[in-house]
């Protein structure tokens, strides 16, 4: 998968981009974890995950508690898929095209802001219902995999401070 497809580059060139956007993929953009990405992920209780599948679109927020997604090796990483409110939309596009976007932002104690650390990670997603999978992880109905094609870190600006009050109720975990 290239990082930049035609109509970027287009506009790249429109708006004298290209220069920046190619020092981004030169300097920035890795195709495996490292340490940084894997203190982030591991601590995140939610992320922001984008599907496609033919002309349907979707964004949307998983949660869980923090540990929830894990990187089980240099490219690849997984996270269960929690009962929800059965529109499948996510996973049907999953289902339809294996190309996701990940969007990752470090909540610092409470709060997160446009200093704190954010990671994106593109790749292609499989689904396993295997009981294996599940194994061992409270409350999943399947596992997602993701192997991670693009990782970089996502730009500040705008970002506003906010600040979490409290975990969802819903979060699955030991004997909930």
């Amino acid at each position: 998968m290239e990082f930049y497809q035609q109509g970027m580059r287009d506009l790249q060139d429109q708006y004298e981009g290209r220069a920046v956007a190619d020092r981004l993929e030169k300097h920035r953009l890795r195709k495996a974890f490292n340490d940084d990405d894997r203190e982030l992920i591991h601590a995140a209780s939610f992320f922001f995950l984008a599907t496609a599948g033919g002309n349907n679109v979707d964004c949307s927020f998983k949660g869980g508690a923090p540990g929830f997604v894990q990187i089980v090796s240099d490219t690849e990483l997984v996270w269960p898929d929690y009962d929800g409110n059965r529109m499948y939309r996510s996973l049907g596009n999953i289902h339809a095209s294996s190309r996701v976007g990940m969007l990752f932002l470090r909540v610092d104690g409470e709060t997160f802001d446009g200093s704190a650390a954010r990671l994106r990670v593109n790749g292609r997603a499989t689904i396993d219902e295997s009981p294996a999978a599940i194994a061992g992880v409270p409350g999943a109905k399947r596992i997602i995999r993701l192997h991670a094609e693009h990782i970089f870190p996502n730009c500040p600006r705008y970002i506003p401070k906010m600040d979490v009050i409290e975990p969802s109720v819903y979060s699955p975990g030991e004997g909930r």
